[in-house]
């Protein structure tokens, strides 16, 4: 009897110790290694892996949640937090500019799934998007600053990086209401095959703009042209003239809106080409992220007699408005009035590679890193 007794307990204990490892995973990361240094463009060897053993349990009411993180968003500002010289940014909102300690996590956006929660406004198997840790799992103790996916959309979990997430957000804003624009208006839109620029051209189209976009490759400029609907598009490294004499090319009558994603000498070209009252947005300056001595601007001068307003923008001061947005983008998605374009990899270890290929043009429309489907 006694014997059978304490073999009952043994098994129970055994019971009780396999509970416990099954709440404890080993989670994957990805770190930084070394800082950028100067001008360099990031690399691979920028980026270190690492492992640690994560609880997959909170305490009720303690206000945490475990994340599994399904999807990553690679984005050109994160190479601007691989630097000591990152630049820091007033009163940010929900995120961070500011440089990465070194070996501490990467991270930026991205999808993920509630595993377990303390906290009453996540419950377990919850989608959301929003700030993501590069790594397989996160908790994070009192989560603000996240949004809730609802399961009735029928679109891609991935979209949530990109459509319907924060590039999402920064085409339409930033064009709707930075660049006010109206029927008939010429629009150049600059990086125009990437996750923010091939919206905005096909925004532009359906508010009866002419639209032109530049990319970096025969490939881009073929999707640009036959697949996001833009009524021209060109290689700015192929233009058989300068840069100017490109844009006269295809804006005789010169722009009414330019949408900035690259700085530089781009903008610097642009300016003499720009209409009486017309707008500039600039939304990145992609081309500037790995100077260490920033490209300057020296046709400032035509904004005086063109009137022209140039005018910075940032996409956190609009999520206030998720939710006027995500309405009208579901409508054209469902109405298929948009298309969008997703350059897609596979685990964790692909992510350093991802990110860097971004300022070489190796991605083809939004670059997503799959961690996991579910």
């Amino acid at each position: 009897m006694l014997r059978r007794k304490q073999q009952g307990i043994n098994m129970a204990m055994a019971r009780g110790e396999e509970a416990v490892v099954q709440q404890q995973q080993q989670n994957r990361q990805i770190v930084l290694k070394e800082y950028i240094i100067g001008g360099d463009s990031p690399k691979e060897s920028h980026f270190g892996a690492a492992s640690a053993t994560i609880e997959l349990k909170v305490e009720p009411g303690s206000n945490a949640v475990v994340f599994k993180n399904l999807y990553l968003s690679c984005d050109p500002y994160v190479r601007t937090r691989m630097s000591r010289s990152a630049y820091n940014v007033a009163d940010p909102g929900d995120f961070d500019f500011g440089p990465f300690p070194l070996g501490s996590l990467i991270s930026g956006l991205g999808v993920s799934k509630v595993v377990d929660s303390g906290h009453p406004d996540y419950q377990k198997g919850d989608l959301v998007w929003g700030t993501a840790a590069w790594e397989e799992y996160s908790v994070i103790q009192d989560p603000i600053g996240f949004f809730k996916i609802t399961d009735d959309a029928d679109v891609p979990l991935s979209y949530y990086t990109g459509i319907l997430g924060m590039p999402g957000m920064s085409a339409y804003f930033g064009f709707f209401d930075a660049c006010a624009p109206n029927k008939g208006d010429r629009v150049f839109v600059s990086a125009a095959s990437g996750a923010v620029g091939q919206l905005v051209g096909q925004f532009a189209k359906l508010a009866g703009c002419y639209v032109v976009g530049s990319a970096g490759t025969k490939q881009k400029v073929e999707l640009l042209k036959n697949k996001l609907g833009f009524d021209e598009a060109f290689n700015y490294k192929e233009v058989d003239e300068d840069l100017d004499a490109a844009l006269k090319r295809y804006f005789p009558e010169g722009i009414d809106i330019y949408f900035d994603g690259v700085g530089g000498k781009m903008l610097d070209a642009v300016l003499p080409n720009m209409r009486v009252r017309g707008r500039i947005t600039i939304c990145g300056m992609i081309s500037q992220y790995n100077l260490e001595k920033l490209e300057g601007v020296h046709n400032l001068i035509h904004i005086l007699p063109r009137r022209v307003r140039l005018q910075g923008f940032v996409v956190f001061d609009y999520f206030h408005s998720y939710g006027e947005f995500l309405e009208k983008m579901l409508g054209w998605i469902k109405e298929g009035k948009i298309v969008y374009v997703e350059d897609v990899v596979e685990g964790l270890e692909s992510g350093p590679a991802a990110l860097v290929g971004l300022f070489s043009g190796r991605n083809v429309g939004k670059q997503v890193v799959v961690l996991a489907r579910e």
